[in-house]
């Protein structure tokens, strides 16, 4: 579903690439967690796949096709889930997501029924016409999750879907990410939980410094390593060094 080659990454100006000849394949269906410490290029690298940013070198396609050949096809294949909420605070859930869906091209009628079920199956059918700057920060990831999937995108890419989030909030979601993933979608997933990660992923890549460090099943990679979980593998890959920077 998702096939990259060599990709690289260097913002003008800047003395280092932030993503360095990263190749990967993620398959269709797939639950694929991109995992690495602060600054190590995830998000860089999933701007360049939704487009928003041009690589410095090399490819990559998605659903087969390459953002040479049809950027707008690439887009229409993709959803995203920031981390940061792209919601309007002084706007209403519902109006917020009768923004967003049709901004990604969902006719009138039939997102009125979307938003109704997404709602409905997030636990919040009763705030739809709240606004969004009383919601609580549970409250917000949800609706955030809503707006990137009113299209239903073949890919979906999901920024800490759970930080921030109280334990109830946290379980519908990744209970709506597994739902939407045996519908179809394919996944590709960052976090810093990574227990969270160990569990939910078939694939994950550990990144660092722009570059892919290791890559493959949670489990086998865990085993290979010699440790007993992914946190311990991650500290094991990327070192114990604090990543503060401004």
């Amino acid at each position: 579903m998702i096939r990259i080659d060599g990709l690289s990454k260097r913002y003008a100006g800047a003395d280092y690439f932030s993503v360095k000849e990263v190749s990967l394949h993620v398959k269709p269906q797939e639950i694929f967690g991109l995992l690495g410490p602060n600054g190590a290029g995830k998000t860089t690298l999933i701007s360049v796949l939704c487009t928003q940013l041009a690589p410095t070198s090399g490819s990559f396609q998605i659903a087969g096709v390459s953002p040479e050949t049809s950027t707008r096809l690439v887009q229409q294949q993709l959803g995203m889930v920031p981390q940061e909420y792209s919601l309007y605070p002084s706007l209403t859930a519902w109006e917020n997501l009768m923004f967003f869906g049709s901004m990604n091209g969902v006719g009138k009628r039939l997102l009125k029924n979307r938003i109704e079920e997404e709602l409905d199956s997030l636990g919040l059918a009763t705030f739809a016409h709240k606004r969004i700057q009383t919601f609580s920060g549970g409250m917000k990831r949800r609706v955030n999750l809503i707006a990137g999937i009113l299209h239903k995108p073949k890919v979906l890419f999901l920024d800490e879907p759970t930080v921030g989030v109280d334990v109830q909030s946290k379980q519908v979601i990744l209970k709506k990410i597994e739902a939407l993933n045996k519908a179809g979608t394919t996944l590709v997933y960052t976090s810093h939980h990574l227990n969270e990660a160990e569990d939910l992923c078939s694939s994950i890549a550990i990144m660092d410094q722009g570059s892919i460090l290791c890559q493959g099943a949670p489990k086998d990679l865990i085993r290979e390593a010699g440790v007993t979980n992914l946190e311990a593998l991650f500290l094991l890959k990327t070192g114990k060094a604090l990543r503060d920077y401004a």
